[in-house]
């Protein structure tokens, strides 16, 4: 037995069980999609650029003088935003393709 063709339970046909595969495949693709690497960094890159912008816009005049002067938060934060912009535009703009069909699939469906 192969991991390419799983072998059917008692009573379940082979339609069966390539809709159970392409399910499983369509799932995981969604999986994919959902925890796509540049939607986590460049939706942390935005929330705590949120936050340190606006821990920038906040400080203190002794902060900034501590700092020789420059807002170190708020340019921080601004580029963590941008950073993070980038990532989620990225994403959008060069969407994860969908997986391509098996080999095996297009011979068994009697759709096409």
């Amino acid at each position: 037995m192969t991991e390419e063709s799983p072998r059917p339970e008692h009573g379940a046909t082979e339609h069966d069980v390539q809709r159970e595969v392409t399910e499983l495949e369509g799932k995981s693709a969604t999986a994919a999609r959902i925890f796509d690497l540049r939607r986590i960094i460049g939706g942390l890159f935005v929330v705590y650029g949120v936050i340190v912008t606006i821990a920038g816009i906040t400080d203190s005049q002794a902060a900034i003088d501590k700092a020789e002067g420059v807002n170190i938060n708020l340019w921080t934060g601004i580029g963590m935003l941008i950073l993070g912009v980038f990532f989620l535009a990225w994403l959008k703009l060069r969407p994860t393709p969908p997986p391509l069909p098996t080999e095996g699939a297009a011979e068994e469906d009697p759709a096409h």
